[in-house]
């Protein structure tokens, strides 16, 4: 369990005092949150909370959306956020297309240029910003970085210290190039992220994953590779599925480290 985080998000409607205790209460020694929730209990309130219990978060989700109009004032306050909770690494999820726009190369290269913006912030406040590359049905509303490659391609124009990469299993799995772009990504991995890939997609297609071992993604596999590149970080499980958000919390964490148990290490 050493290495075991907890995403938030697979329990969505389990209260953030509850989700804290629960994961104290079970031995996980990390959690992932999303910036709703924390904004919603108060940063400070939320930051002094997982701190005592013993807790380290291990990401914080999310900035980006760099095709809104606000989204230097939205990315330094989340870049501040994570800087409290104690989170070394804010996911960013680039955005869609611009409205109106069929140019992806142009918002691809709008991406590169807001996080070369966004980089000295980061730099100074210690947190690094991880660039999540989403599955390609995402891109024309959520997020133009489609592929691992894509996404090493701006991080590596930065220091690693700085700008890194996220490997979630349930967005890259498909990619034909995915292990050789595991090992080029190396120390710019900063967060490794899993979740199962289930068919037929529900009609959400967002809420498509499930818990590791419930799909056809080879998690094992991912996870040994990462491993293979030096990432000795932590591994996050992290689901969206509407049928898995209905059950009581601790019953999510108890399937989630099932899960992780059989279908990861």
């Amino acid at each position: 369990m050493a290495r075991f985080s907890f995403n938030q998000a697979t329990a969505k409607h389990w209260p953030l005092d509850e989700v804290v205790a629960g994961c104290a209460a079970a031995g996980v020694p990390g959690i992932g949150l999303w910036r709703e929730p924390v904004q919603e209990y108060g940063l400070a309130r939320a930051a002094r909370l997982v701190r005592d219990a013993g807790l380290t978060v291990t990401s914080l989700c999310r900035g980006g959306f760099f095709t809104d109009g606000d989204w230097r004032t939205e990315n330094r306050r989340a870049v501040e956020e994570a800087a409290a909770l104690g989170a070394s690494e804010l996911v960013l999820v680039s955005g869609g297309l611009p409205a109106g726009s069929r140019d992806v190369d142009g918002a691809r290269q709008r991406v590169a240029d807001a996080i070369g913006e966004l980089a000295p912030d980061a730099a100074a406040a210690g947190v690094r910003l991880a660039i999540e590359p989403l599955h390609p049905m995402f891109c024309a509303d959520r997020c133009v970085i489609a592929t691992l490659g894509q996404a090493l391609d701006i991080a590596e124009r930065f220091d690693p210290a700085v700008v890194g990469v996220v490997v979630d299993t349930y967005h890259v799995w498909w990619d034909d190039t995915v292990y050789a772009q595991i090992a080029r990504a190396g120390r710019r991995i900063a967060a490794f992220q899993v979740a199962d890939w289930v068919t037929p997609l529900p009609e959400g297609v967002l809420l498509g994953r499930a818990l590791p071992g419930q799909g056809c993604v080879e998690l094992r596999r991912l996870r040994e590779a990462v491993d293979a590149a030096g990432y000795t970080g932590p591994i996050e499980v992290e689901v969206f599925q509407a049928d898995l958000w209905s059950r009581p919390g601790p019953d999510i964490l108890a399937a989630a480290v099932t899960g992780y148990r059989s279908h990861v290490l």
